[in-house]
C-alpha cells in the first residue's frame, strides 16, 4: 500500500486531488478488501460493529467510506429490513457487485442532514487532512439521539494515515463533544466506540477547533512522556507494598 502512495505521488503534507483519487482507486484497495474478509481478526472487528448495530434497531444506516461494503453487508444480514446507504467518493467494482445481492443496500454520492438514526465509520477519518470538518458534516447526517460507531487509528501504521491526524489518538473524543457527540462506550470486540448525538444536536465547530489546537499542544506530551511512562506505572502498582488499586 505504501508503495501505490508513492507511486500515485501522494504528499502526506498537502491534499493533491488527482493524486489521492488515483490512490484511492488504485488496485491495491481491492487488495486490502480480499485481505480484510480472510483475516479473522479484521473480520472479528466488523462483526462485532455489525452485532452493535443490530442491537440498537437500526432502520436507516450510513456506512460512511464503507467502500468494498463488507461492513454493509454484514449489517445487512442482521437487520434485512433496514436501509444501509454506503457513502463513499472511489466505490470499487467489486463492492458495487458483491452488495447488488442485497436488495437494501445502496450506494449513494450525497448525503442528507438528519436522514440516519445509525452511522458507522471505520478507519477513515485518519486519511484525510481536516477529519474534525468530516466528522461535523457526518454528524449532521444522524438524528438528535441517533447514533455513531467510529473506529479510528490515528497512527504511522501506513503511509495513507495522515501526520496531521495524530494529535487526536487520546483527544478525538473530547473534540468529539464540541460536535454533539456523547461518548456511550466502547464497541465491544472491536476498536470502534459507539457515540450519541445529543438531544440538542448543536455543532459548534468552532469550540472543537479550540479543543483540537490544545490537543496539538499536548500531543508531543503524550506521545514522549505520558504513554512510554505507563508500563513503569502499571509495574509501580502492581507491587504488594503500594497499595495502589490498577
Amino acid at each position: 500500500m505504501d508503495e501505490a502512495w508513492k507511486m500515485c505521488g501522494c504528499d502526506q503534507q498537502r491534499y493533491q486531488h488527482d493524486s489521492y483519487r488515483h490512490f484511492y482507486s488504485h488496485p491495491v484497495w481491492l487488495l486490502n478488501g480480499i485481505y480484510i474478509e480472510q483475516d479473522p481478526i479484521s473480520m472479528g472487528h466488523r462483526h462485532s460493529i455489525a452485532d452493535s448495530v443490530a442491537q440498537l434497531g437500526a432502520k436507516r444506516i450510513l456506512d460512511f467510506g464503507g467502500g468494498f461494503g463488507t461492513l454493509a453487508r454484514l449489517i445487512a444480514g442482521r437487520l434485512p429490513a433496514s436501509e444501509i446507504s454506503i457513502y463513499d467518493p472511489h466505490p470499487p467494482a467489486h463492492g458495487l457487485q458483491a452488495c447488488r445481492e442485497y436488495p437494501n443496500i445502496t450506494y449513494v454520492d450525497t448525503l442528507c442532514p438528519l436522514n440516519y438514526d445509525t452511522m458507522v465509520c471505520t478507519d477513515v477519518l485518519e486519511h484525510v487532512h481536516d477529519p474534525l470538518r468530516l466528522l461535523a458534516d457526518i454528524v449532521a447526517t444522524v438524528q438528535p439521539g441517533g447514533h455513531l460507531i467510529i473506529a479510528n487509528c490515528f497512527a504511522p501504521v501506513i503511509l495513507c494515515h495522515l501526520p496531521c491526524t495524530f494529535h487526536l489518538r487520546h483527544f478525538f473524543s473530547w473534540c468529539a463533544e464540541s460536535l454533539g457527540l456523547q461518548q456511550v462506550g466502547p464497541c465491544k470486540g472491536s476498536h470502534a466506540w459507539i457515540y450519541r448525538r445529543r438531544a440538542d444536536g448543536t455543532i459548534n465547530l468552532k469550540k472543537a477547533r479550540r479543543r483540537e489546537a490544545f490537543a496539538k499542544l499536548l500531543h508531543p506530551l503524550f506521545t514522549r512522556v505520558v504513554l512510554p511512562a505507563r508500563p513503569i506505572l502499571r509495574g509501580i502498582r502492581a507491587l504488594p507494598f503500594i497499595g495502589v488499586p490498577r
